[in-house]
């Protein structure tokens, strides 16, 4: 039984070198054309058939010649053998496609739908979940985000990677804080090559929109040496990518006007505000890491590792926002119908929510109002640094791993420089405009010279193209330095043992985690006002910092403008300085340690008819939240403290049904804790909009109750189909809220703040979240045969999948809704040729639309009775994202391939909507993208 056990698990670990193996580069390419590498005769059952060059006792060779047929199998090999529920992003399937950092590589899983941020793969969407319900992890080592608990994978590039595997279902030895599922990156390691090894990846590419160019480098050095006290290895890595961008933009703030009171007002929502916010960046993803291994013998391996990522925002962007609301007290508030024919509002009345004038939410005439354009340049930088000390160690029946880690996440928010100018409070001096939202795909606005009549009522003059125009004066400029900074120490140690139980074959295991983890927010702002620029020699007028250039969008506008030139806002901003400081925003500072001490047991029970997987996770987990809040004018320290213990069971069995067919069936728990920021004990106000805001210390966790059942045919010897359905059941789900602050607290100086809004973060009621998923994926090869087919038919190859997503939860005011996160449906459909040196790869991803965030009730009075209504027009929703990638490759040796890959093939736009589709919120495009290159394999 010893030696089998044994066996058995060596195959595992063979499995994982497999894949790394089958890396021909970095960024998961093909195995080279020829390559051999070793996987256990257990996993080799089902792999292709081509694949198996020759056996020997306990292996089986492959030779890469079909390098994306080989590597999935192997991933389905992984995925068979796992006693859990899992999905695993083949080596080659990755390089294959235009998939650039983790977000992407994962999203063509069944069950994973992603968040974009300006086109880029950003967050995970785990079978409809929140994002924050979805942990990230490094080699089985949970890291904190540089945001905090909603797991970025956009900082990741999918460089760094070995493999990827999407754990759906949570077992004890897994962190409690896991909801939905983990990603956990397998990085490489110097043993998964044979050894010496290089690999490189180099490339260039144009992204159409605003003609800019991207560019792709990698490289990965590894070697493994004999010496007299064991075998060595030693890995290094690093990738580089870089892309230029412009955005074409525009958004519409919508609200409810309580002013309008005229007939039929109920089914109107105003648009405050409608702006383009035009941007010219630059997007840098990088990574270093490397990792130093020492196996004295068979039985035991030492190593150290360290791990740099890096995602890097260099934005400028022009902001032009037309405040429709500008002279909203002035609305009429008469709640009797309009004449029979329209007429131009008088002054001061703009013309804002006046249905009388003619004007409707969606189209209309605005007279006299403000431009408030805002000029900002931007130098997000995200990273992580994670380094883990280690050894694993086999003694016969007992085998005991142990991880010593520490990482550092940081989140740069800084904005070296705001410039805000307003137009002049004359009419003269401010634009009449046409506005047309109809459109949910494209706004737009006309600009005309405002004309005040003899009799007062306002006119439409001239049509201005240029909105330089209409003056525009500086009133502020600001300099944000924000830097959150987390730090994680981690120290885990797991045990496990080999028996015989109940008639099978067992492992129990008993392990234990200790976590310190905390993180700090600060804030320094330079802030100068209008007053202060004349003696410090800052010029108001635009044309200081303007240059000259095309517009280098697409975007119907209906103005002209100039960009902004980053150096020439250098000079305002050095004479800031100088008659202003940096201020710490201690109103915004905050420190929360949290730490958590976990242990779990369970027990591995194999029998002829598959196994089942038990145990239970046990955290205690402690939290302290330090802040500063301003009480009567004084600064005031407070410092808030809670613990609380979590027990997570969970059970899972696996049937096997044949050789190829699997059932699992698993019940499961676990907890989303509230993130650092909500838990901070701060709370700021704003006088001007009456408002307070703040983290809530008491928040608990969502728990929940989950239950997955899924079958699986492994179809030999090259396809796979599964079907699933889960369901989970959620307790005290946290939501964004807004509500009267109701407290005193904050009272001085003679303002009475009980009153302001407060926007918090606070427990709602209970929720539920189910569906089904699908997959399917076939290779025509098996078939050409007795279809009676040419041979060169064998490459075609299809992968498809499906989710159908179904929440709904409790928000704290009592309305039931779907968690943010949960697409209906989500599709991936993907095809592929593979032979004679050449692969061609397509893939195609959709998901319907989804909530981004909870409206909550807007008091208001109307005709002398007060309502409420959903702020904001409604809860916000992204709308249908879909995406179109297509890659090739050619293979010119074994080991020089040529590739060009294809992103963004449709263009289709980022778009948001508060309430009905039609009423957009933000719609953004960014263009196609082209790369070609070559990778090299040694």
């Amino acid at each position: 039984m010893t030696s089998q056990f044994n066996r058995r698990n060596a195959g595992r670990m063979s499995m994982r070198a497999f894949l790394a193996a089958g890396c021909a580069t970095i960024g998961m390419t093909s195995v080279a054309a020829g390559a051999q590498v070793v996987v256990p005769t257990e996993a080799a059952a089902d792999l292709p058939a081509s694949a198996v060059a020759e056996a020997e006792a306990d292996a089986i060779v492959v030779t890469g010649t079909r390098p994306i047929a080989e590597s999935e199998a192997a991933a389905l090999a992984i995925q068979k053998a796992s006693p859990s529920l899992v999905s695993v992003v083949a080596s080659d399937a990755v390089g294959r496609l235009p998939d650039q950092n983790i977000a992407q590589a994962v999203s063509r899983l069944p069950g994973v739908a992603v968040q974009r941020d300006q086109g880029q793969a950003r967050y995970i969407n785990l079978r409809g979940a929140p994002i924050n319900w979805t942990t990230l992890s490094f080699d089985g080592i949970n890291v904190v985000s540089p945001e905090g608990r909603d797991a970025r994978f956009d900082s990741i590039p999918s460089a760094i990677a070995s493999q990827i595997i999407v754990r759906k279902a949570v077992t004890p030895d897994m962190t409690g804080e896991t909801i939905a599922g983990n990603v956990d990156i397998v990085t490489r390691s110097a043993f998964d090559y044979k050894g010496f090894h290089v690999a490189a990846k180099a490339g260039a590419g144009y992204v159409e929109l605003g003609d800019t160019v991207e560019y792709d480098g990698s490289l990965v050095l590894a070697n493994r040496w004999n010496t007299g006290i064991g075998e060595i290895g030693l890995l290094v890595s690093g990738s580089y990518y870089q892309r230029g961008m412009v955005t074409d933009n525009f958004e519409n703030d919508w609200a409810n006007e309580f002013r309008d009171n005229r007939p039929g007002f109920a089914d109107r929502v105003w648009a405050r505000e409608t702006e383009n916010k035009l941007y010219r960046l630059t997007r840098r993803n990088y990574s270093g890491s490397a990792k130093l291994e020492w196996k004295p013998d068979g039985d035991n391996r030492f190593f150290v590792s360290s791990i740099y990522s890096a995602f890097k925002d260099d934005e400028l962007r022009s902001n032009y926002i037309f405040d429709l609301d500008d002279q909203a007290a002035r609305v009429p508030t008469a709640a009797t119908a309009c004449a029979t024919t329209p007429s131009a509002p008088r002054a001061p009345n703009t013309g804002y929510a006046d249905v009388c004038t003619g004007n409707t939410p969606s189209q209309g005439t605005l007279y006299g109002i403000d431009i408030n354009p805002n000029f900002t340049i931007r130098k997000y930088k995200q990273s992580i640094f994670t380094s883990t000390i280690g050894g694993d160690h086999d003694l016969d029946t007992l085998k005991i791993r142990w991880r010593g880690n520490y990482t550092r996440s940081i989140d740069d928010r800084t904005q070296p420089a705001q410039l805000n100018y307003e137009s002049p409070s004359a009419a003269a001096n401010r634009p009449t405009i046409d506005y047309d939202l109809r459109d949910p795909q494209q706004s737009y606005v006309t600009l005309y010279r405002t004309i005040t009549n003899a009799d007062g009522t306002y006119g439409r003059g001239a049509q201005v193209r240029q909105i330089e125009d209409f003056p525009l004066n500086l009133v502020r400029l600001r300099s944000l330095l924000a830097k959150d900074i987390t730090r994680a120490y981690t120290g885990k140690l797991d045990v496990s043992y080999e028996a015989g139980l109940l008639g099978g074959e067992a492992v129990f295991s008993v392990g234990g985690q200790y976590d310190h983890r905390t993180k700090t927010s600060n804030e320094d702002l330079l802030d100068v006002r209008t007053a202060a620029f004349a003696g410090a020699g800052i010029s108001t007028n635009y044309n200081a910092i303007a240059i000259d250039g095309p517009f280098r969008g697409e975007i119907p506008l209906g103005y002209d403008f100039r960009y902004f030139g980053r150096e020439r806002v250098e000079d305002p901003l050095a004479k800031a300085r100088g008659v202003g400081t940096y201020v710490p925003q201690t109103a915004n500072f905050y420190r929360v340690r949290e730490e958590v001490l976990a242990g779990y047991a369970m027990a591995l029970v194999k029998y002829d008819w598959g196994n089942v997987v038990g145990g239970a996770r046990v955290e205690h987990i402690r939290n302290d939240g330090s802040a500063i809040v301003v009480l009567n004018n004084v600064n005031t320290p407070i410092d808030v403290k809670n613990d609380q213990t979590l027990i997570y069971p969970s059970l899972h069995f696996n049937f096997d049904l044949d050789r190829s067919k699997k059932l699992r069936l698993s019940f499961n728990t676990g907890a989303a804790r509230p993130d650092y920021d909500q838990l901070r004990p701060n709370f700021t106000f704003n006088d001007a909009n009456l408002t307070v805001s703040g983290g809530n210390p008491e928040a608990t966790p969502e728990k929940a109750r989950g239950v997955d059942l899924y079958f699986e045919w492994y179809i030999q010897p090259q396809g796979f189909f599964s079907v699933g359905a889960f369901y989970k059941d959620v307790r005290d789900v946290l939501f964004n809220n807004t509500r009267t602050f109701g407290s005193t607290v904050l009272n001085s100086g003679g303002q009475d703040r009980s009153q302001y809004i407060l926007s918090t973060t606070l427990n709602g009621g209970d929720g539920k979240i189910y569906g089904v998923e699908g997959a399917f994926q076939q290779q025509l090869e098996p078939f050409v045969g007795d279809l009676g087919l040419p041979d060169w038919m064998g490459g075609f190859g299809i992968q498809a999948n499906a989710t159908y997503n179904k929440s709904e939860a409790t928000t704290p005011d009592g309305r039931e809704i779907m968690f943010p996160g949960t697409s209906k449906f989500v599709y991936n459909v993907g095809a592929y040729y593979e032979k004679y040196g050449f692969s061609a790869r397509v893939n195609y991803q959709k998901r319907t639309p989804w909530i981004d965030s909870i409206a909550s009730p807007q008091e208001g009075v109307r005709n002398g009775v007060a309502v409420l209504a959903l702020g904001d027009g409604g809860d916000q929703y992204w709308g249908t994202d879909d995406e179109l990638d297509a890659s090739a490759r050619y293979a010119l040796t074994p080991n020089v391939e040529i590739y060009v890959d294809g992103a963004n093939l449709l263009n289709g736009p980022g778009r948001r909507y508060a309430g009905i589709s039609a009423r957009t919120i933000e719609h953004e495009t960014f263009g196609r993208r082209y790369t070609g290159g070559v990778r090299v394999n040694f």
